[in-house]
């Protein structure tokens, strides 16, 4: 559980610290041990179930792990969060907390490539339906239903077409039926958009990207609003799940994300600012045919996003008509990188339909948008002029080409 430093603004709550008890750094300290003196008491707490409240083992908890888990819930407006070794610890953790054999999901059609892959492929392994869906549709939502479906799932902007869902329906239907709301936020973070103020139950972060912040550390993220689920939940899902499918996050690991939610509404700010002039700029150039972009008026859901987010993320695409074209334009920038994950302070890029999508079947692809000309980018900090430049430049290697 985490108190909300009310009336701190995201920003303060983001970088506030409170001194070690036991030092008074206002830095927190890394806590590499994998082992937990005993006593008598903690002893006897641990036999008693009060297994929250004391260290006892690395893969059941941290000391830097809690301080993130707390540092976060304030950032998420949250009641628990629970860190996991990755992303896809999260989706995985949760998933599999949530559901058993027999159990239905209804999933969006445009999700994380590992994530629709571990739906589509593995869960089913462990007698797990899942029934992809238009999201953005409620009819096609309700459509889905069956009397197994116990839980909805989608990205707050997918990945990677920038697809937008409508929360408040999902909300509402989620409470009509009695089921579970999950959404991934990775691609948003807290600092563009808070789920669980829309009535989402269980929001996942790949804290790898916009928390971390520098591509420097791999984690994951679990966050809580009680209501249609427990206050205890998370501590269910840590003992009952996460610790037996030992994903736990490192200590060094919880302290980056945690020294990265400091700076996060300051670096996401700029990164956002970023995005936005990117995506005009890319708009108006000849050799691009489509921009992804929710704040743009051009995206087919601007409205949804105007509604649901102050600022539209730091994540867009643009398609320039063929997967050779784009990997001449990515291979040809400078100042921005041609890499995996996102997020970070520098911009990168991606090819989607043959990296992070490769496994996915081409119709599947076609499906949710991922054309084989789309460049999908995250925006860093870089000044503004100097990126457009870059892709300037990137961009007229096709033309030079052509000529």
């Amino acid at each position: 559980m985490s108190e909300h430093p009310d009336p701190w603004s995201l920003a303060s709550a983001a970088v506030y610290q409170a001194p070690d008890p036991a030092t008074g750094a206002i830095a927190p300290p890394i806590h590499v041990s994998s082992s937990f003196q005993y006593d008598a008491e903690i002893y006897q707490e641990v036999v008693a179930g009060a297994r929250e409240t004391v260290n006892i083992y690395g893969r059941c908890g941290n000391p830097g792990e809690r301080l993130f888990q707390d540092h976060l819930a304030r950032i998420e407006g949250a009641d628990a969060v629970l860190a996991t070794a990755s992303g896809m610890a999260a989706v995985t953790t949760a998933i599999f907390g949530l559901l058993k054999q027999g159990d239905h999901l209804i999933c969006d059609w445009t999700t994380y490539s590992s994530t629709h892959e571990f739906l589509a492929h593995r869960a089913p392994d462990f007698g797990i339906e899942t029934t992809f869906v238009d999201m953005a549709d409620e009819a096609a939502v309700r459509a889905a239903l069956k009397p197994s479906t116990k839980a909805l799932y989608f990205e707050a902007i997918a990945n990677p077409t920038m697809k937008v869902v409508p929360i408040a329906p999902l909300a509402a239907l989620a409470e009509e039926k009695g089921l579970v709301l999950l959404c991934d936020n990775t691609f948003a973070s807290p600092a563009v958009l808070r789920p669980l103020e829309h009535g989402v139950d269980l929001v996942i972060e790949s804290a790898s990207k916009f928390i971390g912040g520098h591509n420097d550390v791999i984690g994951g993220a679990i966050a809580l609003k009680a209501g249609r689920l427990p206050v205890d939940f998370l501590d269910r899902l840590r003992w009952n799940t996460m610790v037996k499918w030992g994903a736990p996050i490192a200590p060094f690991s919880a302290w980056l994300l945690d020294r990265g939610l400091q700076t996060l509404p300051l670096r996401v700010e700029r990164q956002c600012e970023n995005a936005a002039a990117l995506a005009d700029f890319l708009a108006e150039h000849p050799a691009v045919s489509r921009v992804c972009y929710p704040g743009r008026p051009d995206h087919p859901q601007h409205a949804v996003a105007k509604a649901q987010m102050p600022r539209f993320g730091a994540m867009l695409a643009f398609d320039v008509g063929s997967e050779p074209r784009a990997l001449k334009v990515v291979t040809a920038l400078k100042l921005a990188s041609f890499a995996a994950s996102l997020g970070g302070v520098r911009t990168v890029t991606q090819i989607p339909g043959t990296m992070a999508f490769l496994d996915i079947p081409e119709e599947e692809r076609a499906r949710m948008g991922i054309t084989p000309g789309m460049v999908r980018i995250s925006a860093g900090i870089e000044a503004i002029e100097d990126l457009k430049a870059d892709f300037a430049a990137a961009l007229a290697t096709l033309e030079a080409a052509e000529a």
